[in-house]
């Protein structure tokens, strides 16, 4: 079920959203070449300590997972898209990081995701996370009140496509709420003009997230978890929290 939300809700969302945005930038200003990912994860938990908030991601086991998540945030490092879990490894010069956060406020929930590098960049990858995020931009245009999931779908999905990049629809974006994931789905490729009207008061997470190698094969971990391109191309995951209003998209996960 669809559940639209007030002014007065998406309000207490953007407060959700504001931690999710503070504790992303936490985690990127400490992040540095030889740190752990598990010390990424203390600053997080840090952040969402001191704002008084929750993790929806600490112990959060659906269907296709063998055990709970045991972390705050996922570390996706190189060819990991999606779902990394922190652990001992040191970030090396050149990784491509992507960090995922949700934060629940006062019983409302905020999700969003950064791509970035470390140390010396490789042009590649700098061209993959700039692929990532104009397709979260087009997206987050394209849903607009009276407007189809499709479209965001499309959008998305046409600028991975002109960018080489090999996308997924297993995983994607997502309505928000009172819980991390609600309905809809927001796939990242779709036709244009199909799927659920938008509606105001709807709240979703729109999120991109592209392999470099072209190809759309993934593979799982033996963690259960950690979503990696079949290939070992690079990969890059962003996302923002966003609600559809009379007066255009407005994001909830920023500062």
């Amino acid at each position: 079920m669809v559940e639209l939300k007030t002014p007065d809700e998406i309000d207490a969302m953007r407060a959700a959203g504001r931690v999710v945005a503070q504790a992303l930038a936490a985690v990127r200003a400490h992040a540095a070449v030889g740190l752990r990912l598990t010390e990424l994860d203390e600053v997080a938990r840090a952040v969402l300590t001191t704002a008084g908030a929750t993790s929806p991601f600490l112990g959060y086991q659906p269907s296709f997972a063998m055990s709970p998540f045991p972390a705050v945030i996922c570390t996706s490092v190189n060819d990991a898209a999606l779902h990394g879990i922190p652990d001992g490894y040191r970030l090396a010069d050149g990784d491509l990081l992507s960090i995922d956060c949700g934060a629940t406020l006062d019983g409302w929930t905020g999700d969003a995701a950064i791509s970035f590098t470390m140390g010396q960049p490789q042009a590649d990858d700098l061209r993959l996370i700039e692929t990532a995020q104009s397709a979260l931009a087009a997206g987050i245009a394209a849903a607009v009140a009276g407007a189809r999931i499709g479209d965001i779908s499309a959008a998305i999905g046409e600028i991975g496509r002109k960018g080489g990049c090999g996308l997924s629809t297993d995983f994607g974006g997502h309505g928000v709420g009172r819980t991390m994931h609600e309905s809809p789905s927001v796939p990242n490729d779709g036709r244009a003009g199909r799927g659920m009207r938008l509606d105001p008061g709807l709240v979703i997470a729109i999120e991109p997230w592209f392999l470099a190698g072209g190809s759309d094969r993934y593979r799982i971990d033996k963690d259960g978890w950690t979503l990696r391109s079949a290939d070992g191309s690079r990969a890059a995951h962003v996302e923002h929290t966003i609600a559809i209003t009379e007066d255009g998209p407005v994001i909830l996960t920023a500062h």
